[in-house]
């Protein structure tokens, strides 16, 4: 199963949820070869963090590799949307706008 059919996503597309925490998507308006190239660029730096194994120059490094591919995929940094609503990216669903979607998502007479 992959993570897109484990994790629900908001409807307008812009956050997954795991553990009721919201989480940035990508922005869908990147190349899909750009997207790819970023996610292998992640995935190698997210590699490089647990290879530091403690050594505090290279985790350093290494997490400042993730947060640069992270911000060019548009999980971080500014938001990918323009229509001006405000970011919710690592709340807690509950106290956002979606609540009322997410707790539909549990019961479905809601």
């Amino acid at each position: 199963m992959a993570a897109s059919d484990r994790y629900p996503r908001t409807p307008d597309g812009r956050y997954f949820v795991v553990r009721g925490r919201l989480w940035r998507l990508s922005n869908p308006a990147l190349d899909p070869a750009d997207r790819e190239r970023l996610v292998r660029e992640l995935m190698a730096a997210r590699r490089a963090v647990r290879e530091a194994r403690g050594e505090l120059e290279a985790t350093r490094a290494a997490r400042k590799q993730v947060d640069t591919a992270k911000t060019v995929l548009g999980e971080r940094g500014p938001v990918w949307w323009s229509d001006g609503a405000p970011d919710y990216n690592r709340h807690m669903v509950i106290s956002t706008p979606y609540a009322d979607w997410y707790a539909a998502l549990s019961d479905p007479e809601a």
